[in-house]
């Protein structure tokens, strides 16, 4: 199984030896050995059904499947990136942060909600699967990890949200007043909730 390793805070080395790696396109920044590219399609599965979430979410990912033996060298806009590991968990995660897998793992776009009655526009969560490795990006810094018990639930600004694991359900709170205390009175028009028991990662700067 490919190897997923931080090679620096920004960069990310995937190491193939016969095996493969999908990556977000257009990331890959130097690569050494014999390393072959060609197009994954988008991280909203497979067929039919992957190209209608596609056009309706205009989120889905455009992946590049990166194989052979060598390294590849992985990295967006100077992004901080951070790798987790999955045993037969999901993890849901916004479809801008995901950079590269690695590993029996399979992906799925879920609706979330709406990002904002005014625009109308849809919240998309990606769903990742199975056991491997995950590289995500994150603005501002590295991932901070926030812990969810049943006695503390966390409420998270939604342009701040990577991901979430663990055993959570997500609601929205439509009573955003703090934003007009702190001049985004005209952002998002709602926050997320989560409840149970898991963590929850946010990055350091809205999107």
């Amino acid at each position: 199984m490919a190897q997923l390793s931080q090679k620096s805070s920004k960069v990310v080395e995937a190491q193939l030896a016969g095996t493969s790696v999908k990556a977000l396109s257009g990331s890959m920044v130097a690569y050494v050995g014999n390393i072959t590219f060609k197009s994954a399609g988008f991280g909203g599965g497979s067929g039919i059904m992957a190209g209608l979430k596609q056009r309706a979410t205009g989120e889905a990912l455009s992946l590049m499947e990166c194989g052979g033996s060598g390294s590849v060298f992985l990295a967006v806009n100077a992004q901080h990136v951070s790798v987790l590991s999955l045993n037969n968990e999901q993890l849901r995660v916004e479809s801008r942060q995901l950079l590269a897998l690695a590993g029996n793992l399979q992906t799925d776009v879920t609706f979330a909600g709406l990002r904002g009655t005014t625009s109308g526009q849809g919240l998309f969560t990606t769903v990742v699967s199975g056991q491997g490795q995950v590289a995500l990006l994150s603005a501002g810094g590295p991932l901070i990890h926030l812990e969810v018990s049943p006695q503390y639930p966390l409420v998270v600004d939604p342009d701040a949200f990577v991901c979430a694991k663990g055993n959570l359900q997500q609601s929205f709170i439509t009573d955003v007043s703090w934003r007009t205390a702190v001049g985004q009175g005209s952002g998002e028009a709602f926050s997320l909730r989560w409840e149970g028991s898991g963590v929850v990662s946010i990055q350091p700067a809205e999107r």
